[in-house]
């Protein structure tokens, strides 16, 4: 796995119809606060406008020092040099990916289920988020909260890091990790925060108690 992949252990998913304020504005102060990898998610989004916009967010990660993986658009992702790719189960096999973006790039599957997480990683997927762990306001899931015990079920079947996502927040992320999370991904705690490089910088302050407290700093990019 690339080198990279280490700032998966805090992911900001983009949603730009939510945000409070400016997404690019957000994205700074978050990766200022701690974000690790920024994945760029708009699905209404035309090519021309998706490319623009991707291009103005790996401006941004390159000059702070973060990733940029961009969701679903293989062609997005060579185009402005992101750092690897999400995928789903619309998306192209993740093979054919692999042989699209190189042996250096990540890429990320979204899995909902144990079946769902050791498909992706026999299929050669870098890691996987799980989710959602809980209720969320993201209207694109149609599935019942899984729960954070499903998390330490498939870290006991899978190799690859586990990233949850759905809902999570300063006040349950240390829930997450107790239960084995690799890193968390988050969309409406930044998005929606007045203050998000405060809201990231206290996520973070959680996630340094937790793993100083097991002696687990992270599995990811160890």
């Amino acid at each position: 796995m690339s080198d990279s992949a280490s700032g998966l252990d805090f992911v900001l998913i983009t949603d730009r119809k939510v945000c409070g304020k400016k997404l690019t504005d957000i994205i700074e102060q978050a990766i200022e606060g701690g974000v690790g990898t920024v994945q760029l998610r708009e699905k209404d989004l035309n090519t021309s406008d998706l490319y623009s916009l991707a291009k103005e967010i790996r401006e941004i990660t390159e000059k702070k020092g973060a990733n940029l993986i961009i969701n679903d658009r293989v062609d997005i992702a060579i185009a402005v040099d992101a750092d690897g790719v999400h995928l789903g189960w619309k998306s192209l096999e993740i093979d054919m990916v692999r042989r699209m973006i190189g042996r250096d790039k990540i890429i990320g599957f979204s899995a909902h289920s144990l079946n769902e997480a050791e498909i992706a990683e026999n299929s050669g997927a870098d890691y996987v988020t799980i989710s959602p762990i809980f209720d969320t306001l993201n209207k694109d899931y149609f599935i019942k909260p899984l729960g954070v015990g499903e998390i330490r079920k498939i870290k006991t079947k899978i190799n690859i890091p586990v990233v949850a996502l759905g809902g999570i927040n300063e006040n349950n992320v240390n829930e997450v990790l107790k239960n084995g999370a690799d890193g968390i991904a988050v969309i409406s705690a930044i998005l929606l925060s007045g203050s998000p490089k405060q809201t990231v910088t206290r996520i973070c302050g959680e996630m340094k108690k937790i793993r100083s407290e097991s002696g687990n700093k992270t599995l990811i990019g160890s």
